[in-house]
């Protein structure tokens, strides 16, 4: 994941990394890894120039299906709403 991350940083895209269902189009992305029999998933956020936002990593513990749950989705959804004021506050409104 940290290569990925290294990728995004750099402008790429990680063969790995694939947009998140729900944040309409490619700004929002997700890492997904496999350890000891455990998933576990990196969120993050090239919407904004010139900076990666890491919003979220957790331990995928699925109850039904592969859907991430909604609890994360909504902490995912806070953090990109924090990480847009932080960046207009720091790079300023046209970034």
């Amino acid at each position: 994941m940290g290569f990925a991350l290294f990728t995004a940083q750099k402008g790429e895209m990680h063969l790995d990394a694939k947009p998140m269902q729900g944040f309409h189009g490619a700004g929002v992305l997700e890492l997904c890894e496999r350890f000891d029999g455990d998933a576990y998933r990196t969120v993050y956020t090239v919407r904004l120039v010139d900076v990666v936002y890491v919003l979220h990593v957790f331990q995928k513990k699925a109850k039904t299906g592969i859907k991430t749950p909604e609890h994360e989705l909504d902490l995912i959804k806070s953090r990109l709403r924090a990480a847009e004021k932080q960046h207009a506050v720091r790079f300023g409104k046209g970034s």
